[in-house]
């Protein structure tokens, strides 16, 4: 039986840019976690609202959710990766983006009362002030972008 390592994995400074982090993640359920964690510590460390570590969090669990559902069928001693990376593009405003080796683009969905997934984009979408997706050499980068409330 194989154990997965669920300890937090280790962020990175992004050695250029806007100031900000970045952190490798395995494209496996206890990532959204880990995830949501990173964006609320760091939020939180540059001194930026509760609202919107909060709000920063969710859209980050989402993000990575997605990675993790649609980077195809999983082996656990070897899963795919996904990389979140967080930054303060402006004194009020945080950029979180999501990159993995899935070339196709999200795409919204109108979920039914009885539907258990297809809302997450319509969430991302209500607490940011701009997402999208930026295709790259292999796969793409999700992104979103959250504004303090002045």
């Amino acid at each position: 039986m194989t154990t997965l390592r669920t300890a937090a994995p280790q962020m990175r400074p992004r050695p250029t840019g806007h100031p900000g982090y970045t952190v490798g993640l395995a494209c496996l359920p206890p990532s959204a976690a880990l995830a949501r964690q990173a964006v609320r510590t760091t939020v939180q460390c540059w001194g930026l609202p509760e609202d919107l570590a909060d709000n920063a969090a969710l859209i980050a669990s989402e993000l990575v959710t997605n990675a993790v559902q649609h980077t195809g069928p999983q082996d656990p001693d070897a899963p795919a990766r996904c990389r979140l990376t967080i930054e303060r593009i402006a004194p009020d405003t945080v950029r979180l983006e999501v990159a993995d080796h899935h070339t196709r683009s999200p795409a919204k969905r109108t979920a039914t009362e009885d539907d258990e997934t297809g809302r997450g984009l319509v969430l991302v979408e209500a607490l940011c002030v701009d997402w999208g997706t930026t295709p790259r050499p292999i796969g793409k980068a999700v992104w979103a972008e959250l504004k303090a409330d002045t």
